[in-house]
């Protein structure tokens, strides 16, 4: 009787393991691709460290998170922020911000960050007439 029980139990977790294995997944994902000029980045890990890191430079150029909030934009997920693909391994942002509570955006800002995480802030000021950018 002991010796079915533990083979119940090896079976069991034999089909278990085979259930998850590594081997299964896909390790290969799919290629970068062109959609109407706009670059599709299917793994957007690095896009999103880039918006966190555009977002917390206006932060401190603005003198800190008590006097300035970046648009909503800026918070959610990184193929839906204001970005430019440079091409060269960088990506632009050009987003807006307002002092904690208002919904009056009197800051742009773009800021250029590189995949190895270096960041220049391009503009800081007011807000810019979009026809001339």
């Amino acid at each position: 009787m002991k010796l079915n029980i533990r083979l119940a139990c090896l079976v069991a977790l034999s089909t278990l393991s085979v259930g998850v294995s590594p081997t299964l997944s896909n390790a290969n994902p799919a290629p970068e691709y062109e959609t109407d000029g706009v670059r599709a980045i299917n793994n957007n890990i690095e896009l999103n460290r880039a918006k966190n890191l555009a977002r917390q430079a206006a932060e401190r150029a603005n003198g800190g998170l008590g006097n300035y909030r970046a648009e909503a934009s800026m918070h959610g997920t990184s193929k839906e922020s204001p970005f430019v693909d440079n091409g060269d391994g960088t990506w632009t942002f050009t987003f807006k911000g307002s002092k904690p509570g208002s919904s009056v955006f009197t800051v742009e800002t773009v800021v250029t960050v590189s995949q190895d995480g270096r960041v220049r802030v391009d503009y800081n000021g007011q807000i810019r007439d979009s026809n001339g950018i």
